[in-house]
């Protein structure tokens, strides 16, 4: 069983910064792949980022490719999303995910373990 704690999330201007945490326990989350995701208030949950088990590949979606990284620490069990440039209709809550599989999916029914989520806002 592994259980994940997104942290990091909060109020930030336009074009600003924010780093976002997902702290896992349990030895085997090394081992898995681990994706962000968002929903947005009104809209359906989406993908955001992926990395695989090692963190050598990494997988965006087309809106946030060359402003979002995501990476990760598996001697800390943690997986990071730093977002630069945000946008307003980025607004969401963002959910850190793990999948059990080595290779990361975009797609949500993939992912077996799931955090509450923390709120970014970005204003206008």
């Amino acid at each position: 069983q592994v259980q994940l704690v997104e942290s990091g999330g909060g109020l930030v201007q336009t074009g600003g910064s924010l780093r976002l945490s997902c702290a896992a326990s349990g030895r085997t989350f090394s081992s898995y792949a681990a994706g962000w995701f968002r929903q947005a208030p009104g809209k359906e949950r989406e993908f955001v980022a992926a990395v695989n088990w090692s963190g050598s590949r990494t997988y965006y979606a087309d809106s946030v490719k060359g402003r979002f990284t995501i990476s990760r620490d598996n001697a800390k069990n943690t997986v990071y999303l730093q977002m630069n440039s945000l946008k307003p209709e980025e607004t969401a809550v963002y959910y850190c995910a793990a999948d059990r599989n080595y290779k990361p999916s975009v797609l949500q029914g993939a992912y077996d373990y799931w955090g509450q989520g923390t709120q970014v806002t970005v204003s206008s």
